[in-house]
């Protein structure tokens, strides 16, 4: 639960609180410097929160690699449907962050399935 929490937490600040506008802009650019400083920020929390819960090293770089490339192609995926599709913040909009925000948590569950079978 600890793990989750803080997972949670760290996905918070990255995705609300300190992510850029440069970053939002540029996240739907393949390869662009916005997308990968977003989600190399979102690597360099979970590398935090994985050495804080004392994860195994080679266990803890692979998932940050992982998930650096998880996070990324998420975010490029949405940008690229929603720029597509989404008329302004309709509805359809908003079922894309959801679907975003839920494609996220369940990466955290997967890390956190991870770990468990590796401790």
């Amino acid at each position: 639960m600890l793990l989750l929490f803080l997972l949670a937490v760290k996905h918070f600040l990255f995705d609300f609180v300190l992510q850029t506008s440069y970053q939002v802009k540029n996240k739907g650019i393949f390869g662009h410097p916005g997308g990968i400083l977003h989600s190399g920020l979102h690597a360099v929390g979970t590398a935090f929160v994985l050495f804080i819960m004392a994860a195994p090293g080679a266990i803890l770089a692979a998932i940050v690699a992982a998930e650096f490339l998880v996070h990324y192609h998420i975010d490029w995926g949405k940008d690229q449907i929603t720029r597509r599709f989404a008329t302004g913040q309709n509805a359809f909009f908003w079922q894309m962050i959801g679907l975003d925000q839920l494609l996220h948590q369940l990466t955290y569950l997967a890390i956190a399935a991870i770990l468990y079978g590796s401790w």
